[in-house]
C-alpha cells in the first residue's frame, strides 16, 4: 500500500488494520520514494502493483513505518488542534484588517469585544452582522481549543505518555503541547538509531550537494513530518529566550541558526527520550515553576 510518511490518510490505516492479520507480513510504502509509479506512461492499478511486487521481491521498496493506534489517534488530536488554531488566526486576521481598513485604534476591551465594535459608527450593519458571528465562532473555537488542550495536559501524565513527555518538559522550550507534538511525530524513539537520524527525520538538517569537485552545504531539508520540525523550532526561540546556556548555544551558531542550534534541540530531544538522560543544564526552580503553571492550567480532576 503506498502512502506518504509525513501525513498518511487515515483510510489507509484502516485498510493496513484490516490486511495485516491476514497475512505474513503487510508493507506500506513510501508514495514519494516509489518515483516509478508515479512516473510511469502505462499507470493502471495492476501494473502498479506488479511494479511493487518486483521492488518488494528485491528488497529495496521504501517502507513507511506504521505507528500503533495511541500515536494515530495523539496525532490526530493535534491535528485536529492545529486546524482550530488556524481556522481562529483567519477570523483574527479579518478583524485585524477591519481595523486597518477603517483606521480604528485597538481597544484596550480587546479585539473581541462585541460592545466595542458595536459603537463604532464607521463600521456598516452587514460588516457589524459578520464581525458578531466572527467573535460568536472565536469564542467557540478558543472553549475547544481549552478541550484539547486539557486532554493534552491529562494525557502528558497519562500511562501511555507521561514518562516521556515529563522527560521533554523538563528541556526549557518544552511544554505541554510542544511535548506532545513531539512525541505524537517521533511515535517509538527506539526506532531512530542516532540524533543524527532524528535530525533527518524531522527535516532540519542541511541538504548536501556532493560531486567529485564540490562538497556544498544547502538549507535544511524540510522533509519529515512538518509538525515535528514545527515544535522543534518553536521551541529553539522559547528555549534561546528562557535559558543562558541555549541563548549561548545560539550566539555561538548565530551566522546558522536555522541549521545547528535548532538540530542542537533536536539532538537533545534525542538523548531525553532515548537514554532517558536529564538535562544537565535545566534550572531546577525553572523545571518547578513550568511543572506548577501546568497544574495550575489543568482542571481538577485531571490535576489529581
Amino acid at each position: 500500500m503506498p502512502g506518504h510518511s509525513s501525513g498518511l490518510h487515515t483510510f489507509v490505516w484502516d485498510i493496513y488494520d484490516i490486511v495485516e492479520p491476514l497475512v505474513g507480513h503487510a508493507v506500506v510504502a513510501h508514495a514519494g520514494g516509489v518515483r516509478q509509479i508515479a512516473e510511469a506512461r502505462v499507470k493502471t492499478d495492476k501494473e502498479d502493483v506488479k511494479r511493487l511486487i518486483r521492488l518488494l521481491i528485491a528488497d529495496i521498496l521504501p517502507e513507511v513505518w506504521v505507528p500503533s493506534r495511541p500515536v494515530r489517534e495523539l496525532r490526530g488530536l493535534i491535528s485536529y488542534r492545529q486546524r482550530l488554531v488556524k481556522t481562529g488566526a483567519v477570523f483574527r486576521n479579518r478583524l485585524q484588517s477591519l481595523l486597518h481598513s477603517h483606521n480604528l485604534v485597538l481597544p484596550e476591551e480587546g479585539l473581541l469585544s462585541q460592545e466595542w465594535w458595536a459603537r463604532q459608527e464607521k463600521i456598516s450593519l452587514l460588516e457589524k452582522l459578520q464581525i458578531g458571528q466572527e467573535i460568536a465562532l472565536l469564542a467557540e473555537i478558543e472553549k475547544h481549543k481549552a478541550e484539547v488542550d486539557q486532554e493534552l495536559g491529562k494525557q502528558s501524565l497519562g500511562e501511555t505518555w507521561g514518562r516521556a513527555a515529563v522527560r521533554l518538559m523538563q528541556l526549557p522550550g518544552i511544554g505541554v503541547v510542544i511535548a506532545m507534538t513531539i512525541l505524537s511525530a517521533i511515535g517509538d524513539i527506539q526506532r531512530f538509531a542516532s540524533a543524527d537520524k532524528l535530525v533527518g527525520y524531522s527535516g532540519l538538517g542541511a541538504g548536501v550537494h556532493d560531486s567529485g569537485k564540490e562538497h556544498i552545504e544547502k538549507r535544511i531539508t524540510k522533509s519529515g513530518r512538518k509538525e515535528l520540525r514545527w515544535a522543534m523550532i518553536e521551541a529553539a526561540w522559547r528555549a534561546v529566550r528562557m535559558s543562558p546556556y541555549w541563548k549561548e548555544q545560539y550566539e555561538k551558531f548565530f551566522h546558522r541558526m536555522r541549521r545547528e542550534s535548532q538540530a542542537i534541540v533536536v539532538v537533545a530531544v534525542w538523548h531525553v527520550l532515548s537514554k532517558e538522560e536529564t538535562d544537565i543544564h535545566a534550572s531546577e526552580e525553572a523545571l518547578a515553576y513550568k511543572m506548577l503553571l501546568l497544574s495550575w492550567s489543568l482542571s481538577a480532576d485531571v490535576r489529581m
